[in-house]
């Protein structure tokens, strides 16, 4: 599920579930609805990332007393003074689970799953983007890969990835 951080659900509680469509034909992938809002300078964009990020599902788990149930995605467009806008893609992605490791059962283990399915498929579709002999990439198999397909296909996109790993203490 694709959910807007910013943006309300139509009965008012959280935020609303919103639906990842793909025209093939122009090569665009768009999340219908998405809140949009205008940044005129760095603190608006962090007042923003900083109340999406309060929005976003977490929960105690076998492993963690606080873990992300989600990836998260913010996406800036930057108007050029000449040119057509770039774009900046940040991803926060949750980190992988071992089901037998962290115990988990229930909602908790569907929801390691699925981050799971999704992190695999992000995988997989770098490996097939950089390596000539592997098989097309398969964008679908993901919303999160689907999100991201515009980016990573682009030969002009850079791609950078952080990773943060901290031991688990105790």
């Amino acid at each position: 599920r694709v959910f807007d951080l910013l943006g309300e659900a139509p009965d008012g509680r959280g935020p609303k579930n919103l639906k990842v469509c793909e025209d093939e034909r122009n090569g665009v992938v768009r999340v219908l609805d998405l809140t949009e809002a205008p940044c005129a300078d760095a603190e608006t964009v962090l007042d923003l990332l900083t109340r999406g990020n309060g929005r976003r599902t977490t929960e105690a788990t076998g492993a963690n007393d606080v873990s992300s149930r989600s990836h998260a995605v913010l996406r800036l467009t930057l108007a050029a003074a000449a040119g057509p806008p770039r774009h900046l893609t940040l991803i926060d992605l949750a980190g992988s689970e071992r089901a037998s490791a962290t115990g988990n059962r229930g909602l908790r283990l569907a929801e390691g799953a699925h981050i799971n399915k999704s992190l695999l498929a992000l995988a997989n579709c770098i490996n097939a983007l950089t390596h000539p002999a592997a098989p097309k990439p398969k964008f679908r198999d993901s919303k999160l890969t689907l999100l991201l397909k515009t980016a990573l296909e682009s030969a002009a996109v850079r791609l950078v990835v952080v990773a943060c790993v901290s031991p688990r203490s105790g």
